[in-house]
């Protein structure tokens, strides 16, 4: 059974068709990415899953059961998502940020949440020693850590990443995916939305490539870096 099946997903914004029979699964464990340019539907995608986006058909399912489409409940579920833009609370200090991520899960106890705070400064200690500072004033690579740390405090199973390369200079975004790898080898299986093709296809095991709504290719991330339609289209190099 895969963790999250999703099939013949259709969803319209008015008259314009933002996904038109998008089918794709992700197996506990794995890392899968979905690529594509601007308006190929990506996000839209994933704010489907998360509720946020009412879809017209298909279905979604997680552990094999029909995903409910109130978000609330889909975090409690155990689906965390890390939006496009971050959209940390800015107001709010990195503490603050990580102590909201955790509140789905608050009956846990406080000493879980203590516990899975620590493992989040260990993934960016950059977080601990900002800790009690404002999150709007932290820079972008912070500001993105501070994004997916937060979504990882509510302990998911799955974790949904929505261009998280976006507007960080090249070194940064080095860092953030090599965390990622790592938080995939600690046990969270993650779905990422990325433009930067390059570095979702070298990063995941598994991509669908998306095209105004619609699945155009899909396969081992490897084998579509070596694609050469894939090269040209995303990746920038003319055979």
């Amino acid at each position: 059974m895969s963790l999250l099946e999703v099939s013949n997903l259709h969803v319209s914004y008015g008259a314009i068709k933002a996904l038109n029979g998008f089918s794709m699964y992700i197996n506990e464990g794995e890392i899968v990415s979905v690529i594509g340019s601007n308006g190929a539907g990506k996000s839209t995608f994933m704010n489907t899953i998360m509720g946020t986006v009412k879809r017209e058909r298909g279905s979604i399912k997680f552990y094999g059961k029909s995903l409910s489409t109130k978000p609330y409940q889909i975090v409690s579920l155990g689906i965390s998502l890390s939006p496009e833009g971050r959209r940390i609370f800015a107001p709010l200090t990195v503490l603050e940020n990580l102590q909201m991520g955790a509140f789905p899960r608050a009956s846990s106890g406080q000493a879980a949440i203590n516990k899975d705070m620590e493992w989040v400064f260990t993934l960016f200690p950059r977080l601990k020693e900002r800790i009690g500072q404002y999150a709007g004033t932290l820079s972008g690579g912070e500001q993105q850590m501070l994004a997916v740390g937060r979504a990882l405090m509510s302990r998911p199973k799955l974790l949904l990443l929505d261009e998280p390369s976006l507007g960080l200079a090249p070194v940064i975004i080095k860092d953030i995916f090599k965390e990622l790898k790592l938080i995939n080898q600690q046990g969270v299986t993650i779905l990422l939305v990325e433009q930067n093709a390059r570095q979702a296809l070298l990063l995941s095991h598994r991509t669908y490539v998306l095209q105004t709504g619609q699945l155009v290719k899909e396969g081992d991330s490897r084998e579509l870096l070596a694609d050469k339609e894939i090269a040209a289209a995303y990746l920038g190099i003319k055979n």
